[in-house]
């Protein structure tokens, strides 16, 4: 075999392997939701609700450039249907108006800024409680990093478990409850991890989504497919394989102790949430803590999605490069008993099949260019392949629109959601190339050492147009 047989052979079984386990992931995802809806569907909600024995739960907006949504997503979270729910939103040194229509808002007067600096962040310049919202806690400090004014509000909150969300993040009322059973039900869980899903295209008053729907803009609709497929079939299906390692930073619960025991979060990434995970499953193994990391599907959160190819480059490649940052962080797992799942599956597969997937994916399309310009090509073969290729990722979205048509109806009626399946047709032909090469670019950032977050602009809930600047949280 010559040296283009032996690459062409390694690119068909990587394509094997890859497609092998999505669709993997999708069966077990599929017997993962038909055993939680057994174990939920009755679940008294209402019992948790009114309970005095339910944990504590402090959650974490950390707020950067969020004048044009802060108060929709803060009004969203103090109306959360949880008993014991604080919220300690932390303007980490925003050049905006975010902390003034705080003020205005929800008539914030200081308090004396007692509590344990467990981690040492920047200043905090004070603390405020509102008249108007006693669960609501605003701090308001110097400027260090998403990763800073996370840890600050660790330091600050008092409950027993940890929710981080994005400060641009709206939350379902419900969401909390269905979110800490797992805790309830399981010493050994350290963190669990929701949906998220698109905001653009639903219909926001008061701080809550009060009608889900498609996008309409073209490349937040192509999101909203991709998401879809991310979180049922992917984030599910590695709960039966103990594998997971990804809570999305815009939403995910924390036992607070532990947390606090190992640091906080790292302020030396991009990929902050996802470090986290790594971390606290890779302390759990070491000290025989707890170290178990679930997905719950039914917890939504939204999200408003990049609207613009420049901006969502800029995210793909930041995301790329945390994924990458923290496989290095934590290389030592890699293959590794001692580490459970952690070391041996989840580990291998999420550096083969996601670090490295648009290397290989870059170098199958630079071969099939050079075949044609220099050595011939059987188009047959091309076509069928490529054919092939396109069938199976489409079965694959298919397969999730129908899993989620079965559980969750994620995108309200019927008619909104028959407009995902146009979309799951045209998403891979150009829109899957061009995250190739924004992963591709985050890969070659992450090597050249880069830190940049970049800028995230926000149109604000049930807006149309976009109003400022942001970060997607917090920046430097």
């Amino acid at each position: 075999m010559s040296l283009v047989d032996w690459v062409e052979a390694a690119v068909l079984a990587y394509f094997a392997a890859v497609n092998g386990l999505l669709g993997l992931l999708l069966v077990l995802s599929a017997l993962d939701l038909r055993r939680h809806h057994a174990v939920t569907w009755m679940a008294d909600l209402d019992a948790l609700r009114s309970s005095a024995l339910a944990p504590r739960i402090s959650v974490l907006a950390p707020a950067y450039g969020e004048e044009a949504t802060i108060v929709e997503s803060t009004r969203s979270l103090l109306g959360l249907g949880y008993p014991q729910l604080e919220v300690v939103v932390v303007v980490d040194g925003s050049p905006d108006r975010t902390l003034e229509v705080l003020r205005e808002a929800f008539e914030l007067e200081p308090v004396l800024p007692v509590f344990r600096r467990v981690i040492p962040t920047a200043e905090v310049r004070a603390i405020l409680r509102s008249r108007r919202a006693p669960g609501l806690v605003v701090v308001d400090k110097a400027n260090g990093g998403k990763a800073d004014a996370l840890n600050c509000g660790l330091c600050v909150a008092s409950g027993e478990l940890a929710c981080a969300i994005d400060a641009d993040t709206i939350i379902d009322p419900d969401a909390l409850l269905k979110m800490v059973r797992p805790f309830l039900e399981d010493d050994r869980v350290v963190a669990a991890g929701g949906t998220i899903r698109p905001v653009n295209g639903a219909q926001v008053r008061g701080g809550r989504v009060v009608q889900a729907g498609m996008p309409r803009r073209p490349l937040a609709a192509m999101q909203a497919v991709e998401y879809l497929r991310a979180f049922l079939p992917g984030r599910v299906g590695w709960n039966r394989l103990g594998g997971n390692i990804i809570i999305s930073g815009a939403f995910g619960l924390f036992r607070r102790g532990p947390t606090l025991a190992i640091g906080g979060y790292e302020e030396g990434t991009v990929g902050e949430d996802m470090e986290l995970v790594a971390r606290l499953r890779r302390h759990g193994h070491e000290t025989d803590g707890p170290r178990r990391v679930v997905f719950v599907a039914d917890p939504v959160a939204w999200t408003e999605v990049p609207e613009s190819l420049r901006v969502l480059g800029r995210q793909r490649d930041r995301w790329h490069r945390g994924l990458a940052d923290v496989l290095w962080r934590h290389r030592g797992t890699l293959l590794r008993p001692r580490y459970g799942t952690l070391g041996l599956v989840a580990m291998p597969a999420f550096l083969l099949f996601e670090l490295l997937a648009p290397v290989v994916e870059a170098a199958g399309l630079v071969l099939l260019l050079a075949e044609v310009a220099v050595l011939g090509i059987d188009w047959d073969f091309a076509a069928l392949f490529l054919l092939v290729a396109y069938g199976l990722g489409l079965l694959l979205t298919t397969a999730t629109i129908l899993l989620d048509e079965l559980t969750y109806h994620s995108f309200g009626g019927a008619r909104e959601r028959l407009r995902l399946l146009p979309w799951a047709l045209v998403e891979p032909l150009g829109y899957r190339q061009l995250t190739v090469l924004w992963r591709l670019r985050g890969i070659v950032s992450w090597l050249r050492g880069s830190q940049s977050w970049g800028e995230m602009t926000r149109a604000g809930f049930g807006a149309s147009e976009p109003a400022g600047p942001g970060s997607g949280g917090s920046s430097r």
